[in-house]
């Protein structure tokens, strides 16, 4: 008889309360930051609470921000489980996993999917890049979650990355140029810059993977399907605000290099997340801010809940489930 398969869909959440910035901080620091910065323990609680009362200045400087990550995720998570019940009935089901948000923490939802009598699970990072520093995180807290107790899980899968699949890098490619387009209005296609954002890495790292040569892969693969189109296509790592070398260009450095090639407008568009959060919005923001009017700026969501691309995340653990669904 077919089983019944849970996907467990990963990403890294964002706070929703201020008050939960100390808490979200001290995760991280634990988790991510630690992979590349080694901390003294007694040091984590302090720094966090540091972090944690700048992070709310920041917030409330614009306007009491609010990340939408939380809320665009979730409607990811309701429009792949739905694509999934098109083809598997109810025999499946996708759950919430947060790398760092208290109620949505990987050793939390397990119970849930235990409880609701699932014996076979796939864990399935929606992070554009398999490191240590985005998807391979949530490997990290369901093996801590799982410990001695793992004999209720009879299967389990993983899926890696998808950055080098070509229907992938096709949607991307459809959705900047889709976005860009605007700008043809008021400029030349050679006079439009178009930056391609990727998730800053770490140059050092104790020997961990961050995501380089994914990243790499994913701007040459999209840079390809637009540079004919749009001759001014550039890289802008971005790069987090902490000690160590980091990789570059960073935003700012990219814009000027495109200013000095004559670009007149310059439209940013994260690749290296699928899901909008502060750092897509905010730290975009700081950039075009800098820039003032010596260009036209535009700023491009990510792929967020686009359906096509939800169709296609479907598609790509669509095998696993059914591979699941099959065995004795």
């Amino acid at each position: 008889m077919d089983g019944r398969v849970a996907v467990l869909l990963g990403g890294y959440g964002e706070v929703e309360h201020e008050h939960e910035h100390e808490e979200y901080n001290e995760r991280s620091l634990r988790l991510l930051v630690s992979k590349s910065i080694k901390f003294p323990e007694p040091v984590v609680p302090l720094m966090a609470r540091l972090l944690g009362r700048r992070t709310r200045r920041e917030w409330r400087r614009e306007d009491h921000y609010h990340s939408p990550h939380n809320d665009i995720f979730e409607r990811q998570r309701a429009g792949i489980e739905l694509h999934l019940r098109r083809r598997f009935d109810d025999d499946v089901s996708v759950y919430t996993a947060l790398n760092f948000c208290d109620g949505d923490l990987p050793e939390q939802v397990l119970p849930r999917i235990r409880e609701a009598g699932f014996d076979r699970l796939v864990v399935y990072p929606l992070e554009v890049l398999d490191s240590v520093f985005t998807s391979s995180l949530i490997v990290q807290q369901v093996n801590e979650a799982l410990g001695d107790d793992h004999r209720w899980i009879r299967e389990m899968r993983y899926l890696p990355t998808f950055v080098d699949r070509s229907d992938f890098a096709d949607r991307v490619a459809e959705h900047v140029m889709a976005g860009v387009e605007p700008l043809l209005e008021r400029h030349a296609a050679s006079q439009v810059g178009v930056m391609l954002l990727l998730h800053g890495c770490p140059l050092e790292s104790k020997g961990h993977d961050v995501g380089i040569r994914e990243s790499e892969q994913l701007f040459h693969a999209v840079r390809s399907r637009i540079v004919a189109r749009f001759p001014l296509v550039h890289v802008g790592w971005m790069n987090h605000p902490t000690p160590g070398k980091w990789t570059q260009p960073d935003m700012s450095q990219s814009a000027e290099n495109l200013i000095e090639l004559g670009a007149r407008a310059i439209a940013f568009a994260p690749i290296g997340f699928v899901t909008d959060n502060h750092e897509t919005m905010l730290d975009v923001g700081y950039v075009v801010k800098e820039l003032g009017d010596r260009v036209e700026t535009l700023t491009l969501p990510s792929l967020n809940d686009d359906d096509a691309f939800l169709e296609l995340a479907a598609d790509w653990v669509a095998p696993l489930v059914a591979e699941l669904r099959g065995s004795d």
